[in-house]
């Protein structure tokens, strides 16, 4: 009898155990299964996409899901799911100007959560300050134009030297998504992060590794599922916890030396910040400056290379610099590039301005995020429809750059659109996002465009160069246009080369 007991009661643990079990299992499927429904005034639902994951075309085909959403809405405004995230896109003049001018909607919040190719940065719960105010409000203090005077002629130098080796190379062939990458990598690693960085090349190809090792560390999974952890978040981690030593250590020895440096990473300390703080402004500094600065760099050279007019153009301009502040018949141009004032940099190179604002318009790819936190729907436009509170809101570049309403030929690249006789960026409001739009411009756009001219100025003026394979030979054809679906820039699938010379 007694053993008749011990296996009813066997049994009804088993029972017990298979019982929560299932209600577990219940409980897990309905939390996956449910989200969060779109309100009374939503645009309209997309019916595309499957349970739990939503439309997974948001991340594979984004473009092409983005236009085909605007051509099954009446209003050009849609919503859809991606996981359990609610989404409303956002397209023509009243969607612009909502997205980019209502200060309700958040940037830093879109971006941290869609956008898996930037990396989230956790602060410290106690900081009374948050994240955005702060990393704004460095950010904007070290690109003071008093800082930057300060820096320009180590800015020059950088760029001088890496001039320099490049006219020491016997094959005289170059991948400009490589070289030219790496010089605006330099550049910026020396505006925002560690001179001892800069300085060192063993040591800026170690740190631009890591940096697009985080960069490249991309997947739904992480925005599906943001629990889960992934393979890619995992490498991410790893990459950071390796940023993270080397800045500890160039810190350490500072402090040991007793010496103080004159660079980002010494302001940020005399701010009283963390290594692990200062990590994350130095990270989320040079994802903002280096990502699209560093890729429409070296578009900007193929553009002029496919373009031969605009190309003496801008040979024009930069020469005519030089004769300008010639102050000697033995100065090389290089030698007089490096005596400009900040002045000089910033307002003496109108046509590289416009060739580069139309590389931008002509290259940028992806989408912008917000983040609706005020606690209430907001109205988009006088569409009478909502971005209902707590969802996100996504607006795709090329609704605009691409809208031939404004740009004339807008699949061409051509930068006389932004001279005064044609200001086609004026047509509409904010007919241009290249720099940002609205409560949220780019707060590097003064520097991204000071070391650009600077990078132009100094290679055409010490080389000629044009479109070749990795042998030097011309090039077979023009290269691939930008894939179009992609989420943010990135360097093509296939290698570019210049074949180049001094002059």
């Amino acid at each position: 009898m007694a053993m008749m007991g011990l296996l009813l009661d066997y049994k009804n643990l088993i029972t017990s155990v298979y019982a929560v079990l299932l209600v577990t299992l219940y409980f897990a499927i309905s939390w996956l299964v449910w989200r969060p429904g779109f309100p009374k005034g939503s645009p309209k639902r997309l019916t595309e996409g499957y349970p739990i994951l939503g439309v997974v075309r948001f991340f594979s085909a984004r473009r092409d899901f983005y236009i085909d959403g605007i051509q099954q809405s009446p209003s050009g405004q849609f919503s859809f799911y991606f996981g359990k995230h609610r989404i409303v896109a956002l397209s023509g003049e009243q969607g612009r100007k909502s997205f980019f001018e209502n200060k309700e909607l958040d940037m830093p919040e879109g971006y941290a959560t869609l956008f898996t190719s930037q990396p989230k940065i956790e602060m410290d719960k106690t900081d009374d300050e948050g994240f955005s105010a702060w990393f704004k409000r460095s950010l904007t203090g070290l690109l003071r134009k008093e800082n930057l005077v300060k820096q320009l002629h180590l800015l020059t130098g950088d760029m001088r030297s890496s001039c320099e080796r490049l006219a020491a190379v016997p094959t005289k062939v170059m991948d400009p998504f490589e070289d030219i990458y790496r010089i605006i990598y330099r550049l910026t690693m020396r505006t925002v992060g560690a001179n001892d960085i800069a300085e060192d090349q063993e040591l800026l190809a170690r740190t631009l590794h890591l940096f697009e090792k985080i960069g490249n560390s991309t997947s739904p999974t992480k925005v599906i599922f943001p629990w889960m952890p992934t393979l890619s978040h995992m490498k991410r981690m790893a990459a950071g916890a390796q940023l993270y030593m080397i800045l500890q250590e160039i810190v350490n020895k500072r402090k040991k030396a007793g010496v103080r440096g004159d660079d980002a990473l010494q302001y940020l300390i005399d701010q009283g910040d963390s290594v692990a703080k200062i990590l994350t402004f130095v990270i989320g500094a040079l994802f903002a400056g280096q990502l699209n600065s560093g890729i429409n760099s070296a578009w900007l050279f193929i553009e002029l290379a496919n373009n031969p007019d605009w190309m003496e153009k801008v040979r024009k301009e930069i020469d005519a610099a030089v004769a300008k502040h010639r102050t000697s018949a033995d100065q090389t141009p290089v030698d007089i590039l490096s005596t400009l004032t900040i002045k000089d940099w910033e307002s003496g190179f109108p046509i590289i301005d416009i060739c580069l604002r139309e590389t931008i318009r002509f290259q940028l790819v992806g989408t912008a995020f917000r983040k609706n936190l005020s606690g209430k729907d907001l109205p988009i436009g006088k569409t009478k429809e909502i971005i209902p509170k707590d969802a996100f809101a996504i607006y795709h570049v090329d609704d605009v750059h691409f809208d031939a309403t404004i740009y004339t030929e807008p699949n061409k690249w051509d930068p006389s659109r932004f001279l005064p006789n044609r200001a086609e960026d004026r047509k509409k409001p904010i007919s241009y996002i290249g720099w940002g739009a609205g409560r949220h411009l780019c707060l590097g756009m003064r520097f991204a465009k000071l070391e650009m001219n600077i990078i132009a100025a100094y290679f055409l003026a010490m080389f000629n160069y044009q479109l070749s394979d990795k042998d030097g030979n011309p090039a077979p054809a023009p290269p691939k246009p930008v894939d179009r679906n992609r989420h943010s820039a990135q360097k093509p699938p296939e290698h570019i080369y210049f074949k180049y010379a001094l002059r």
